[in-house]
């Protein structure tokens, strides 16, 4: 029986459609909002924020401290985060795999607050806990499902375990000393409010330096799909490049956790989009990932802002309220095409 394959829309039309909502929604998220500001009034204000001409400052408080840097983060943890789960998925031939699942938000978010316990205005620190915090739990999940047979089944479940028992060590933390994040539910759920352009001089260049080494690696990765032994034998280095692919997967997890908080599902919903819609190589895939990844979040934060005004909600909410149905639908759909 020939196996059914799904549409293969073209990468320049995703590629197009993608710029073309990104340039929507970030003009949304600068110009829309509680207090809205027309076209005219956020050119002003960019213009006194760059050469001091003295325009209405309110506009210009709005639009450079509050929704740039707002935007912008978005834009960086959606592209990170995509591309991080999809180099999982690829890395671990497991589509089911992402950087919530699989334990390592939790792992980077432990670690941050940990070390805020003792260096609570570093921002240095926090960046650099979250990446070793993100390695760690994937370090850790590799070991137990090595231990116990790898196979996609195993590394999930191993995820969720670590990740539960990660997750719980946070909220003990949060317990226990409650001054360590400003906001446990923006925090647990993931957020991007009172973030400033400074928060993200550390995890900008970390994430875009990570993406380059994710390009760098799609070679590699294009192999894993001929099968390991096929791999090595046409001379990749099958352990290494698996190793290099899921540190760069857990610095890019990382570095987004460390602005943006907990979010779930990113990592899973867009690269398995992807794949639903279209077949490319990895090279373009990573392209379309950073792409509808940094999309899909300022989507998301925009609606966080406005759906329910006058209050905003967590980001994460939209998140999981996506995340979770196409997660099981994901499970009952493999078990079918297994069954048949």
């Amino acid at each position: 029986m020939q196996k059914k394959r799904g549409p293969n829309i073209s990468f320049s039309l995703l590629v197009s459609v993608g710029c073309a909502f990104f340039l929507v929604f970030f003009m949304l998220a600068l110009f829309a909002g509680t207090k809205g500001l027309t076209f005219g009034e956020g050119l002003a204000a960019a213009r006194e924020g760059v050469f001091g001409e003295g325009m209405e400052r309110g506009a210009q408080t709005i639009l450079l401290q509050l929704r740039l840097p707002r935007a912008c983060a978005a834009v960086l943890c959606g592209a990170a985060l995509s591309v991080s789960g999809l180099l999982l998925q690829l890395s671990l031939n497991n589509t089911l795999a992402s950087p919530g699942i699989i334990g390592v938000n939790a792992g980077a978010g432990l670690f941050v607050l940990f070390l805020s316990l003792f260096f609570p205005y570093a921002a240095l620190v926090r960046s650099t806990s979250a990446f070793f915090g993100a390695l760690c739990a994937v370090f850790i999940v590799y070991l137990i499902s090595g231990r116990a047979g790898i196979t996609r089944t195993t590394l999930v479940l191993s995820g969720v375990a670590v990740s539960s028992l990660m997750t719980a060590g946070i909220d003990i933390l949060i317990t226990l000393h409650p001054e360590i994040v400003v906001d446990k539910i923006a925090f647990s759920l993931g957020g991007f409010q009172n973030l400033s352009l400074a928060s993200l001089r550390i995890a900008s260049p970390v994430i875009l330096l990570s993406l380059v080494g994710a390009f760098l690696l799609s070679g590699g990765i294009d192999l894993f799909q001929l099968g390991d032994e096929t791999a090595f034998g046409l001379g990749l280095n099958v352990r290494l490049c698996r190793a290099a692919a899921i540190a760069v997967s857990g610095i890019l997890a990382g570095a987004a956790v460390s602005v943006c908080g907990l979010l779930g599902f990113v990592g899973l919903l867009i690269p398995n989009f992807i794949r639903m819609v279209s077949r490319n190589k990895t090279k373009r895939s990573i392209i379309l990932c950073a792409l509808l990844g940094a999309d899909f979040l300022l989507f998301c934060d925009l609606l966080s802002r406005i759906l329910f005004f006058p209050y905003e909600l967590p980001v994460g909410l939209f998140l999981s309220c996506l995340g979770s149905p196409f997660f099981i639908w994901m499970l009952i759909s493999k078990k079918k095409r297994l069954s048949v």
